[in-house]
């Protein structure tokens, strides 16, 4: 299922406003999404979550045999999921080119950067070592999927802890938690990415974008540094031409927001070890606030809205007044419903487009027309000196009878005498009507 676009006014909308330097959330250009780390009662489980972007981390051991080119080596794999709980238009059983780019830029970042020390992982040369799996889970899509994963991901590793484990000649033993205490990686440096949206081929640039930013934006920047300023991985995507001034602009403000970042980490980190040792509650039941109905809150807006009515009287003060003409219907025929230039209406009726065609010419047209507008005239005045009328029959018969409340009173026999055509209240009706021609 592919995700709904984004129509013209609102396109224009949100680039009308990264032009002006506003944002919808209200942050401003270089300011990032709130971030907030939860971790579970298993070591290795985490939930980041930045803005309403939110990825789940896991991380797992397995003993496994080495690869023949790097036999004192470990293993490390990293695995991101796109759900179609986070968002429809992500498939299950699709891998999308949005998956297989996300994948490597973690691997890259992660694996290639040696952030992990995988020699550490070695149990016996050639023969067993320690892969570390590393799954991703994305379970809201807000926007900045990588930068969320990239956090969730080392969040994961650093809070992690493998089985310890005791060699004795050829044999192996694997302490279960309860034996020994578990064994944490060996964790060299912590790179986080941090991801820059540029509009309108690189005149506007933005930190963290949103999910509706990203749709309208001409190219993508991803810095993945550590907080010693060491960058690990630079990859753009988009096709825009991006100046020098501008890649050195960006690898500055991403130094800033990975140290801040890595702040937060380690003290989330020491906060749930202190937990833990204490003997305290910890897990996502302990991270949710307490006596709260989370189902119904409804965040206050980041736009202030206080001064709305002081500012809609001042534009429309500014406005031009609206014009004093006003255009009024004319009704050039009478008994029309006409409203605007009506003309007379040129139908006439059916009797006398059949007399026409019945004499086979058109010399007297205008003398029937002007026969045929009195006996209107005189219809409708005896319509209206006659409330009621009888209807004898309803079949459909070569002639109907009307007769007027006057003569209903008098002789029966006269009732069943058919009126002359002169009489404009009876009227022959054909079995078959003929279409009507205008007159000329």
């Amino acid at each position: 299922m592919r995700e709904t676009p984004l129509s013209n006014c609102e396109r224009l909308f949100l680039l009308k406003a990264i032009a002006e330097k506003k944002r919808l959330d209200g942050r401003q250009t270089y300011d990032y999404r709130n971030i907030k780390i939860s971790f579970g009662v298993d070591y290795g489980c985490c939930i980041v979550e930045l803005g309403k972007t939110r990825v789940l981390g896991q991380v797992s051991a397995e003993m496994v045999a080495p690869k023949m080119n790097r036999p004192t080596e470990g293993i490390l794999f990293f695995n991101l999921e796109l759900s179609p709980m986070a968002s429809p238009a992500f498939e299950a059983s699709r891998q999308s080119d949005l998956l297989v780019k996300l994948n490597r830029l973690l691997e890259r970042c992660l694996r290639n950067s040696k952030c992990i020390d995988t020699e550490s992982l070695c149990v016996a040369a050639g023969e067993k070592v320690w892969q570390i799996r590393v799954d991703l889970h994305l379970l809201n899509h807000d926007g900045n999927i990588i930068d969320a994963a990239s956090i969730a991901a080392i969040v994961a590793l650093c809070h992690f802890r493998r089985p310890d484990i005791s060699i004795q000649g050829d044999d192996v033993t694997v302490y279960s938690p309860e034996e020994r205490e578990p064994v944490p990686l060996s964790i060299h440096h912590m790179p986080i990415c941090v991801s820059f949206s540029f509009f309108q081929q690189g005149t506007y640039l933005l930190v963290d974008p949103s999910e509706r930013e990203e749709r309208v934006m001409d190219g993508l920047l991803v810095i993945a540094m550590n907080k010693h300023r060491e960058i690990c991985t630079v990859q753009s995507s988009g096709g825009i031409m991006l100046l020098k001034d501008q890649i050195l602009r960006c690898s500055k403000i991403a130094s800033v927001k990975v140290a801040e970042i890595t702040e937060l980490i380690m003290m989330s980190l020491e906060n749930d070890k202190k937990a833990r040792k204490e003997g305290g509650k910890f897990g996502f039941v302990e991270s949710i606030p307490d006596q709260r109905i989370t189902a119904l809150k409804m965040e206050m807006p980041p736009v202030d809205t206080s001064d709305v009515e002081e500012k809609a009287e001042e534009i429309m003060s500014q406005a031009e007044p609206p014009t004093e003409i006003a255009f009024t219907p004319v009704l050039r025929t009478p008994s029309t419903a006409q409203i605007g230039e009506g003309l007379e209406s040129t139908w006439r009726d059916i009797e006398e487009s059949d007399e026409e065609e019945d004499n086979g010419g058109n010399n007297d047209i205008t003398v029937k027309a002007n026969h045929n507008m009195e006996m209107d005239v005189i219809a409708v005045e005896q319509a209206a000196r006659f409330a009621e009328t009888v209807v004898l029959s309803d079949s459909e018969e070569e002639e109907v009878v009307v007769l007027e409340p006057e003569m209903a009173g008098r002789n029966s026999s006269a009732a069943s005498q058919p009126l002359p055509k002169s009489n404009p209240i009876a009227k022959k009706k054909p079995n078959k009507k003929k279409k009507k021609k205008p007159a000329h």
